[in-house]
């Protein structure tokens, strides 16, 4: 599917997979998912929301060392940005499941 012709996120989700081709890639993206939701639950938890701030680094500091080092792409976020952090929680959500598209390599 060519880039230019996604207008939905079920047109997205494909493409997305497919740029995250390495499991090294994609287990960063998982850790950096991880760590933003532990995160966050401390923050909260504890009442201490500076480390809020730290979310988006983590998170993102993750993938694009990802996306940089072992794909050797450009993160989908740069232009999808609402799409690619949608499908990063699915990503997650399926490889926690069991149910990931990616065959293990």
């Amino acid at each position: 599917m060519a880039e230019e012709s996604i207008h939905t996120f079920r047109e997205f989700y494909p493409y997305y997979l497919n740029e995250h081709s390495h499991p090294v890639c994609r287990g960063l993206h998982y850790v950096g998912s991880l760590l933003v939701l532990a995160l966050l639950a401390y923050s909260l938890i504890a009442g201490d929301f500076v480390w809020l701030l730290a979310l988006p680094v983590v998170g993102y500091g993750f993938a694009w060392v990802g996306h940089f080092v072992f794909e050797k792409n450009r993160p989908a976020t740069f232009r999808y940005p609402l799409y690619s952090f949608m499908a990063d929680w699915v990503m997650l959500a399926e490889f926690l499941s069991g149910r990931s598209r990616h065959k293990t390599q």
